[in-house]
């Protein structure tokens, strides 16, 4: 007996009755990054291995534990993309696009690979949109990028929306805060979990992004980031604050947001939702001004943000009684295969009018072919027999209703292009 296989683990399919889900969701994605001004770029799914651990970290999780890195044909270090923003960097500067005008705003979906426990929403392959802003520094920059994430989810009709928000400061004053920080962890070192004890001298503000229980405690009276910051940073994040109270938009300080990747300066933010279970975050973000220089180019500000679609579109689905459907138009049932090459005609002409067809194949009787219109939802079904091929009409029944009328061919295609019913 052949070998049944089976995906592998932290993947999965996205099936038809999904499919419409993320239709949707596409389609709102492209509505807001048009009216925010920003413009799509497509990367590479691998990349050199290089430029995620100069960019992410090698200090960081997703490159220590996470990446799916491999040697090609010509052994080369070759990573599947693990994040967006470092690619984005790379293309910013591989292809000049400090000498656009400024802000550079670009946007990007698609797979994403990290090698972690899979669970509800989080898959090994998994999707995201990415929105990032190169070039300047205003902290009305960062209320952009923010308010768009959260126009994202306001239009998905999320409810409840709010901002966890944090500063984690810049090369100046951080240096001192980590002295601090450090300096309260080491009376703990025996109460913290391992991950952490490693954490406290190789990257110590990860400290605070720990999810061990036994380290919650700890975390919870740690001291505060934003206390620590110098005049620059302190004046960027009191500005944003400004910001986020003039629109309305909700958001609450939280010293224990520190993101998971090394590129973080100043602004880091999370978008909350209600209903998405323990843990609240549908997207995060924030800015990152070194890396553009980390990674070769000049020094330039920027922000972005990247939302999980997989976990976006398990909790569209868990908001609506009904699935959404992709249902045809019109069924064209067909008595043989006279009647058959009648319908092909209609078909080719309705399909050139963007209007959503199916036909009955087969031998298959009236009954049938009703049976297969009614299981597909299908609004319209035209009848298709020997009186009609003989009298150069068609029957068309109205499905919801089972109203239906004759009519001549120029009729059914007038009366389907514009649909106005009975």
């Amino acid at each position: 007996m052949a070998k049944l296989f089976q995906l592998p683990k932290g993947t999965r399919d996205i099936l038809p009755d999904e499919q419409p889900y993320w239709m949707q969701l596409d389609q709102v994605i492209r509505e807001i990054t048009q009216i925010y001004g920003y413009e799509p770029l497509s990367l590479p799914i691998f990349e050199d291995t290089a430029l995620y651990k100069r960019g992410v970290g090698e200090a960081t999780d997703i490159v220590e534990k996470e990446m799916y890195t491999f040697s090609d044909k010509a052994d080369n270090s070759i990573t599947l993309r693990p994040e967006f923003t470092a690619g984005v960097v790379r293309s910013y500067i591989q292809h000049g696009m400090a000498s656009w005008p400024t802000p550079v705003k670009l946007w990007n979906t698609g797979p994403v690979f990290r090698y972690e426990r899979p669970q509800a929403g989080r898959f090994r392959q998994f999707h995201q949109f990415n929105a990032e802003a190169i070039g300047e520094q205003d902290p009305a920059l960062d209320f952009e990028i923010m308010d768009m994430a959260w126009q994202l989810y306001d239009r998905l009709q999320f409810q409840n929306l709010s901002f966890q928000l944090n500063s984690i400061g810049c090369p100046d004053c951080r240096p001192g805060y980590l002295k601090v920080l450090k300096s309260y962890y080491k009376k703990y070192f025996d109460s913290i979990c391992d991950d952490c004890r490693n954490r406290l001298d190789k990257n110590p503000l990860r400290l605070l992004d720990c999810k061990q229980d036994r380290c919650q405690p700890v975390i919870e009276k740690a001291p505060a980031i934003y206390d620590h910051l110098c005049e620059a940073c302190a004046g960027h994040f009191n500005k944003l604050r400004e910001y986020l109270n003039a629109a309305d938009l909700t958001f609450t300080l939280n010293h224990c947001l520190v993101r998971g990747l090394d590129y973080y300066t100043k602004t880091v933010f999370e978008v909350w939702a209600e209903g998405v279970g323990s843990q609240n975050a549908v997207c995060g973000g924030g800015r990152y001004d070194g890396l553009v220089e980390l990674l070769g180019g000049k020094p330039t500000p920027a922000v972005g943000f990247a939302a999980g679609l997989d976990r976006t579109v398990m909790i569209m689905q868990n908001k609506k009684q009904d699935r959404l459907k992709i249902d045809p138009s019109v069924y064209f049932a067909c008595q043989h295969a006279e009647a058959r090459k009648q319908a092909i005609i209609y078909v080719k002409q309705l399909r050139e009018r963007n209007i959503s067809c199916l036909m009955g194949l087969g031998e298959r009787s009236f009954k049938a072919q009703f049976r297969e219109a009614d299981r597909r939802n299908v609004r319209y079904v035209v009848i298709i027999g020997d009186a009609e091929l003989e009298s150069r009409t068609v029957i068309l029944k109205k499905m919801e209703t089972g109203e239906q009328k004759s009519l001549n061919a120029d009729q059914l295609i007038r009366h389907l292009d514009r649909e106005p019913g009975f």
